[in-house]
């Protein structure tokens, strides 16, 4: 929907707010007594001083690894909250929710500043369903004006989602679940959204006009809900008057004229809504504006210029919902049908990376089997000659590492894969690529070449680029990254591919 555009760049806007306010708490120079004290042995008093020698050594692992086990042995929560801090100042938010998990585990209930760091580790790491629990026993024990504070804060980490949907839903069930309901307006207009997103259309709906009760010149609640009805082909004059309104208050806003034109198009006013979306796409390139712009093309019989707009569309964000919609629903002939995509694939690969600050390069290779069922892909990895190097499975939300009879767990696949086997292999996405699809829960541009056929993708920091055989299965693919850092480059070249 065009006005969550307009809400992630205000959340995007609040991320590094929220981090210092956040963790503004947190002193990884506490002093050492304060942990120590509490009926600590001996042993444990040494344990404790040879980790902070250790980490002042760069052995942040060493560190970690003590005050958690001790935190566990003795029960005492600073140790565990010590063990978060240190995974934090390593960049390590999975092993930092761990001990943020044990930190709370070992809290009193009333402590209500381990819950808050815990709900934001998960949401950090994507961990949105998981976080719906904590979150709301968190809030239960707030005021109203804490309440306002954490909710806003929260607000700002769905900007940072890989699934925007799945962390709306999360941020629908936490505010569902409250009594009374937030007032704050900005809040209630991003549970709107939230209740949108979850199909909750009538609670959007009666949200939206609670907050234009209160301030009826209130722009986005005009134009949420205007745009809402009318893309749902319901009560179309309210939607074109909820809609003009927003305008004549902000016609300069490129969303806001996209609704009129979208509205304006419901109603049959073609010649109208097609030049109002191509302003609105010339004043604000979007995905959303450029779906609805080429629907009303493909409308007017001009599938050449609505390929265009498409086109223009997938090269600003292939994974907009609306523009994916768009397409599936109408199925140009310039798409290639992807009724029969690939399961297997089995192939080599070769990876160089030169390091900028050293100018060192180096590499590996071997040979691989990526194979998807359902929701899942196991991705195996061995030797140029032939030997298991490791085995992967990807779960949405999980990847394990199977490796000398060892599992190793973690959220995410590439981080899992760069820290265990050393090799930049983007794992998280990659039976989606292999197909010619961008990888859900994350903006992405595609290019297409003269056939429908993918030419390349950018997604996730990646660069993709495609050689296909005539019969359309993947021959080829090149993966690189340029970081500020250094170069990655990942070849793969494919001997066979299974449907």
């Amino acid at each position: 929907m065009n006005m969550n555009f307009m809400q992630k760049r205000a959340y995007r806007l609040g991320v590094l707010c929220l981090c210092l306010l956040l963790f503004a708490f947190l002193a990884p120079q506490q002093a050492y007594a304060q942990k120590i004290g509490k009926g600590a042995t001996s042993d444990q008093v040494f344990e404790i001083l040879a980790s902070e020698i250790a980490l002042q050594r760069g052995e942040a692992g060493l560190a970690y690894q003590t005050y958690l086990g001790l935190a566990r042995q003795t029960g005492q929560a600073d140790l565990a909250q010590r063990a978060m801090e240190i995974a934090i100042a390593a960049n390590s938010p999975d092993l930092a929710l761990v001990a943020a998990q044990t930190w709370d585990e070992l809290s009193s209930p009333s402590q209500t500043k381990p819950k808050e760091v815990l709900v934001t580790l998960l949401m950090l790491n994507q961990r949105w369903s998981e976080s719906v629990k904590p979150a709301v026993a968190l809030l239960n024990q707030q005021s109203l004006s804490e309440r306002e504070k954490t909710l806003k804060q929260w607000q700002s980490l769905i900007g940072r989602a890989m699934d925007e949907s799945t962390a709306m839903l999360a941020y629908y069930q936490i505010i569902s679940a409250l009594v009374p309901l937030p007032s704050n307006s900005d809040i209630l207009y991003s549970f709107a959204l939230a209740a949108e997103k979850a199909g909750e259309f009538e609670v959007m709906e009666k949200t939206l006009r609670t907050i234009l009760k209160k301030d009826p010149n209130d722009v986005n609640s005009l134009n949420a809900l205007g745009y809402s009805l009318a893309d749902r082909n319901i009560k179309l004059p309210e939607a074109y008057d909820l809609i003009l309104k927003a305008h004549k208050l902000s016609p300069n806003d490129a969303f806001i004229l996209d609704s009129l034109g979208w509205v304006n198009f419901r109603l049959g006013n073609t010649t109208l809504a097609l030049t109002q979306l191509q302003d609105a796409l010339r004043m604000k390139p979007e995905a959303d504006i450029a779906a609805h712009l080429g629907e009303v093309l493909w409308v007017f019989n001009r599938p050449a210029d609505a390929e265009l707009a498409w086109r223009q569309g997938e090269l600003i964000d292939a994974n907009n919902a609306t523009l994916k919609e768009t397409l599936k629903r109408l199925k140009p002939d310039w798409i290639l049908s992807v009724d029969k995509l690939a399961n297997q694939w089995d192939g080599r690969f070769a990876v160089k990376m030169n390091d900028r600050p050293t100018n060192n390069t180096q590499g590996g290779s071997g040979s691989f089997t990526l194979s998807k069922i359902g929701f899942s892909d196991t991705l195996e990895i061995r030797s140029p000659i032939g030997g298991a190097i490791a085995k992967i499975v990807i779960n949405p939300g999980e990847a394990i590492l199977e490796r000398d009879g060892k599992k190793i767990v973690a959220i995410d696949a590439d981080t899992l894969i760069q820290n265990t086997l050393g090799l930049p292999l983007p794992a998280r996405g990659l039976s989606n690529w292999l197909n010619g699809q961008v990888r859900p829960g994350s903006a992405a541009r595609l290019v297409r070449d003269d056939q429908g056929q993918v030419k390349s993708i950018a997604q996730d920091g990646w660069n993709l680029a495609y050689t296909w055989s005539v019969t359309n299965k993947i021959e080829r693919l090149t993966i690189s990254r340029n970081t500020n850092t250094g170069t990655i480059d990942v070849r793969l070249i494919f001997d066979q591919v299974n449907e």
